[in-house]
């Protein structure tokens, strides 16, 4: 049983390669999942993902502005993907929720849903959704997936990616939807990695990233900056590390914990985030340097024979806003197992949609 994906803000492909590298087999039928076709306004991002995902047929790799897109001229799909853009719902800015340019984008998605009717769709964004407009948004959003197509029976959790042997604490809201026909609920699977995670020196060493690998060239940094990390040990950032007064900032009204730290080696990396400027690109626990992307690419866990095209900064945004593919990977294989009636070990979700959805 093989099921055709569609997706929307697809990035340069994390949720996707997550989805199709999964493949199970329950007695004798194989069940994986294909690339159908995939929509980004953002050239960078398209050619990754054509290059890497599916370099036989580019043309199903649409790269526009979602809002001009002709929906009705694309393929049938079973299942659907959107990571809708988090700008607004972010806890990072103004927070403008359904009031931003961005925050309305989830209805192109509910629009190919309505279309097309998959069997299941999955759904992410930033944790910051659950209180975007006082927590208004995310009822609209959630109330819109129920009823969207033929209605969906819906699960929302907020994942904390630790958990799931991703080396990084990156937490994300994802809704997954089976079509109520089909008469499923999807489980939020049992998390893997309660007792010890995957730690940063696991993922920048273990093995060691080959010199000649792409993407891994080194961000040049100031003098200062160099002599101002080397007061910074792993797991410091520069407002708690003992700095001299002259490397300090002066800018002492944004700390924001993220700036200049360093990983700590034996702990899951903080965030690893697409944008920012200075202080914010991750850093080395024991070198006094910023992350290579491919560094930053090894800590969403691509794999190393996965190349980003772009500039160093637009390689850089691309790797921070992906859905970590392994993390996605856990999702789509227990989505297969619930569509193949397959019980597996789950937890309840710690978002309760009853509860939310009834609350004034």
């Amino acid at each position: 049983m093989n099921y055709k994906l569609g997706e929307l803000f697809c990035g340069p492909g994390g949720l996707a390669l997550g989805a199709l590298s999964t493949k199970i087999k329950i007695g004798k039928t194989n069940h994986s999942i294909s690339h159908e076709w995939a929509n980004d306004f953002d050239l960078d991002s398209c050619t990754t993902y054509r290059n890497n995902l599916c370099p036989n047929s580019i043309e199903s790799v649409i790269c526009q502005d979602v809002r001009n897109l002709d929906i009705s001229k694309l393929s049938a799909i079973d299942g659907f993907a959107f990571g809708f853009p988090c700008n607004d719902f972010s806890l990072v800015g103004e927070q403008k929720g359904m009031n931003g340019k961005f925050g309305p984008l989830y209805t192109y998605g509910k629009n190919i849903i309505d279309l097309f009717k998959p069997k299941f769709f999955v759904a992410e964004n930033v944790s910051g959704l659950t209180s975007a407009n006082s927590g208004k948004a995310f009822k609209k959003i959630l109330t819109e997936l129920i009823k969207a197509g033929s209605g969906y029976n819906i699960t929302v959790n907020l994942y904390k990616a630790e958990q799931y042997g991703i080396p990084q604490t990156r937490h994300r809201i994802i809704i997954v939807g089976i079509r109520k026909d089909l008469e499923q609920v999807f489980n939020v699977p049992a998390p893997t990695h309660t007792d010890g995670y995957v730690t940063a020196r696991e993922a920048l060493e273990v093995p060691k990233i080959p010199k000649n690998c792409s993407n891994h060239e080194f961000k040049k940094l100031s003098e200062q900056v160099i002599e101002r990390l080397s007061y910074i040990r792993p797991g410091e950032n520069v407002w708690n590390a003992k700095i001299p007064p002259r490397l300090r900032l002066k800018d002492t009204n944004t700390k924001i914990s993220q700036i200049y730290k360093k990983l700590d080696p034996d702990k899951p990396s903080y965030t690893i985030t697409g944008s920012g400027g200075g202080g914010t690109h991750g850093y080395h626990y024991h070198e006094n340097r910023a992350l290579t992307n491919r560094e930053r690419a090894r800590i969403q866990t691509f794999p190393d024979n996965y190349t980003f095209y772009g500039s160093i900064e637009s390689v850089r945004k691309q790797i921070g806003m992906a859905v970590p593919p392994k993390l996605s990977e856990v999702i789509f294989k227990h989505i297969l197992l619930t569509l193949a009636n397959k019980e597996y070990e789950s937890v309840e979700p710690n978002i309760n949609l009853n509860q939310l959805m009834y609350e004034k």
